[in-house]
């Protein structure tokens, strides 16, 4: 019996768990949500996330040997890399926690600002009925500054935690497919683009985009 039971959909929040998933190496059942059809507000989609969003996650193994329901992706990539014990350094030692807190502050960095902030950009610029021309500046403007930070903090470091592929880069790269659907010039980031690239190239990212847009047919 699988443990794992991914209730998703084809997104860049939901794309982040697949690549943890495709990484560590884990047996998982993917249920699709299709939210353009308004199954995140079904009632016993509710029970496992409340506040009506993908990913959610139900490990009937939980760390008590009991099922476990989880929301927010940030908190599932912190719950399955502590469950497997990879791609989050461990804070055993004083330079191991450097290292996590390096990762973690990244992971959030893209939890509060990356995320719902090119998302404001694509909803104002892609779905909005009408052009509203300060929301597309306001955030296609935000979007590119942020991308600015990526890629300045990517010339310090291989990946945005440090020297390794952690589940900070998990969570940002899906939202950094397409920076021209922010209105976004990536094409003076080299260090986004070299970062960018590396991830990818890696077998689990492609099984991962794979697996979840089967899933969603």
């Amino acid at each position: 019996m699988t443990a794992l039971t991914l209730y998703n959909f084809n997104t860049p929040n939901g794309v982040k768990i697949h690549l943890a998933l495709e990484e560590m190496g884990l047996d998982y059942e993917t249920k699709p949500i299709d939210i353009s059809q308004d199954e995140q507000f079904a009632p016993d989609f509710l029970k496992i996330s409340p506040n009506n969003k993908i990913p959610a996650l139900v490990d009937s193994q939980g760390p008590d040997g009991k099922p476990i329901a989880l929301f927010e992706s940030g908190a599932i990539l912190l719950y399955l890399a502590e469950k497997t014990g990879k791609f989050l350094p461990s804070a055993d030692t004083p330079s191991g926690a450097r290292a996590r807190y390096e990762c973690l502050k990244w992971l959030f960095w893209q939890m509060g600002g990356f995320g719902p902030m090119l998302g404001q950009a694509h909803h104002f610029i892609v779905y909005a009925p009408e052009p509203i021309p300060y929301g597309i500046e306001r955030y296609s403007k935000e979007a590119q500054r942020l991308y600015g930070v990526l890629d300045k903090r990517l010339g310090e470091a291989k990946f945005v935690g440090g020297d390794e592929y952690s589940i900070a880069d998990m969570a940002i790269w899906p939202w950094a497919r397409f920076p021209e659907r922010q209105q976004v010039d990536s094409a003076g980031l080299k260090n986004f683009q070299r970062w960018f690239a590396e991830i990818a190239a890696r077998p689990a990212t492609t099984r991962a985009q794979e697996v979840l847009a089967a899933a969603c047919e």
